[in-house]
């Protein structure tokens, strides 16, 4: 898959999805600085699915429907680098299928995925819970 890593998710997840043979784009490694709307529009044009967890983009996203290809909203209340690995590790064991075109939210025990329903501003909420949702990887 291909990953737009933004500057504040950090050059962790980015090294560690490259371990994972995905194809990815380290906003801190490459262009740190870039401003968030020219993130959203490089993610947009180049097919990548960005991976956040700066709820600026929600807004800009979600609430002001910016077009993407695909966005993985990380809200942890643990924002060390094992444990975003750790729950990205379980998403795409998961959900992988799932995340392009998608809004996707994250939470250690949630996964909610939000997507436009025939291009109309309305969004279907589809929700999984614990432990189903971010089941154990091991």
């Amino acid at each position: 898959m291909r990953f737009l890593v933004d500057e504040c998710t950090g050059p962790a997840i980015a090294a560690w999805l490259r371990t994972q043979k995905h194809h990815v784009f380290s906003v801190y490694d490459e262009a740190r600085g870039l401003d968030d709307e020219d993130v959203i529009q490089k993610a947009y044009a180049e097919n990548w699915i960005l991976i956040t967890n700066d709820k600026g983009f929600g807004e800009k996203i979600y609430r002001e429907r910016y077009p993407h290809k695909g966005v993985v909203f990380l809200r942890l209340d643990d924002e060390r680098a094992t444990n975003k690995i750790d729950i990205l590790r379980k998403l795409l064991k998961n959900y992988a299928d799932r995340l392009p075109d998608q809004f996707i939210v994250v939470t250690e025990t949630r996964v909610r995925i939000a997507r436009a329903r025939n291009n109309s501003p309305y969004f279907v909420i589809a929700r999984g819970n614990s432990p189903e949702a971010i089941p154990n990887a091991d």
